[in-house]
């Protein structure tokens, strides 16, 4: 494969986690960042051990984690082609980047999004809050966007060069969205890629908290109604 490829997997305590996704990653991929959002267990001793380049991002957020993973792809000599984001706690099935990288390769796409579709998803992997979330989500973006995404699955790839157009700076849980969004304002080319996805290891830091869903759900709609409105 003549793309460079590289992946960034966003962690927070995923000591046990972090070395399967690790290992279940494809070969061809040119490297592995992994950003310890202030873990305080082993996940960067187990996510070095397993081969990956760690970073540490003190400031607790999902997006804070991914934007220094770019940052510090950003700085080097060699750009990638396609950044791959994540995330750490193996409840995605890694080598399934294959497939979702292929449309960018393929067809020249701009954005691919794993989407974890009901058929493919093990009972009991997303919660109802999530599952709803999401439904309201993708489906306020079609009201208002025309925009035709099923899924804010976290399983996704991205031209680096189109990443970097879309200066993205949410720094929590609307990271993900806010990709999106972007995405449909500039008339990027996407599509989704339908992805297995099973239960976590360990507990979810957002969706496991009522107080995770709830801001992660006000975060979700408050990007919605801002480019909404734009």
């Amino acid at each position: 494969m003549n793309s460079i490829i590289k992946v960034i997997i966003p962690a927070f305590n995923e000591e046990d986690a972090i070395p399967l996704v690790i290992r279940d990653i494809p070969k061809f991929v040119s490297e592995i960042v992994v950003v310890s959002n202030n873990s305080s267990d082993n996940t960067e001793i187990a996510a070095k051990k397993a081969g990956a380049t760690v970073l540490k991002e003190p400031r607790m957020g999902y997006g804070h984690a991914c934007l220094k993973g770019i940052e510090y792809i950003k700085n080097q000599e060699i750009k990638p082609d396609i950044i791959v984001f994540l995330d750490g706690d193996y409840s995605d099935y890694p080598e399934n980047l294959t497939e979702i990288i292929d449309p960018i390769l393929t067809d020249s796409i701009d954005l691919v999004i794993g989407a974890r579709t009901k058929e493919l998803r093990e009972q009991g992997a997303m919660t109802l809050p999530q599952i709803f979330g999401n439904w309201l989500a993708t489906n306020l973006m079609r009201l208002f966007f025309g925009a035709k995404f099923t899924d804010l699955g976290p399983f996704r790839a991205i031209k680096f060069s189109k990443l970097l157009a879309l200066e993205m700076e949410d720094k929590t849980y609307g990271w993900t969205v806010e990709m999106q969004l972007k995405a449909i304002k500039k008339k990027y080319t996407y599509t989704e890629v339908k992805v297995p996805y099973k239960n976590r290891i360990g507990v979810s830091k957002v969706s496991g908290t009522v107080k995770g869903a709830i801001f992660a759900g006000i975060k979700i709609l408050s990007w919605i109604f801002k480019y909404s409105f734009k």
